[in-house]
């Protein structure tokens, strides 16, 4: 099934960006996309969710969202605060599935950490990848810090029989300081995983043209990029 789920080390990491970089290297390599947000938290209802903001950086994908709750706090407790039904993980995998069958690769995008709650019963993004049967990629900090809950979410993923397929830097400095330098080498390591990406701190602010064109180049081949790990990691590390 061509699904892939993409989930974060933490928030605020350049996870949706991430996930507009992948779809628009998909596009731009002639696949259809569709992208998937399980739920949307600390929006209104007429505002921009995730799911847009990668439709209008990563050009002509099908978008769609499970639930959307305006309090910014993990799913499951935002649900339950509103009084709303909260997202279940057999239903973002249904819904993935449905769009499967319509694309050629279906980007899931989770809220948060791999393991923050949807519902009362301790459902998460980890339960929707497994029913799927489907990789997960990693977006991870790139500083001080991020060894540690990167090695978290890799142990974790593979705990519940889900292999990492990859971690990529959702926001590189452009003065990486020493720690960030060393990460190149160690994010693949602590997580036995490949890094297969950088994306440039900002790249969320560039026009949807220039990003479109750029985003092969922060992914490697195995997201339809250009992008050399091994010549990153030469280049960068200390």
């Amino acid at each position: 099934m061509p699904v892939l789920v993409i989930t974060g080390t933490g928030t605020e990491i350049g996870k949706t960006v991430t996930t507009a970089a992948v779809a628009a290297a998909a596009l731009a390599a002639g696949r259809s996309v569709a992208v998937l947000k399980a739920a949307q938290t600390g929006v209104g209802p007429d505002e921009r969710g995730d799911a847009d903001e990668v439709g209008r950086l990563a050009g002509p994908v099908t978008t769609d969202e499970l639930a959307r709750f305006t309090e910014p706090l993990a799913p499951g407790t935002a649900a339950r605060r509103a009084g709303m039904a909260p997202v279940r993980p057999h239903e973002v995998a249904e819904r993935a599935a449905k769009l499967a069958t319509e694309h050629d690769l279906v980007l899931v995008e989770g809220a948060g950490g791999l393991l923050v709650r949807f519902d009362a019963a301790g459902g998460t993004l980890a339960d929707a990848a497994r029913l799927l049967g489907a990789p997960v990629l990693v977006v991870a900090q790139a500083g001080l810090g991020t060894l540690n809950v990167t090695e978290l979410t890799a142990r974790e993923l593979r705990r519940r029989g889900l292999e990492p397929a990859g971690v990529v830097i959702g926001s590189w400095p452009a003065t990486p300081d020493l720690a960030t330098r060393c990460n190149v080498a160690d994010l693949p390591e602590v997580a036995a995983a490949p890094l297969l990406g950088a994306l440039p701190a900002g790249a969320g602010a560039l026009p949807p043209a220039e990003f479109r064109t750029a985003a092969p180049t922060w992914l490697s081949p195995r997201l339809h990029g250009t992008w050399d790990a091994e010549a990153f990691r030469v280049r960068e590390a200390p």
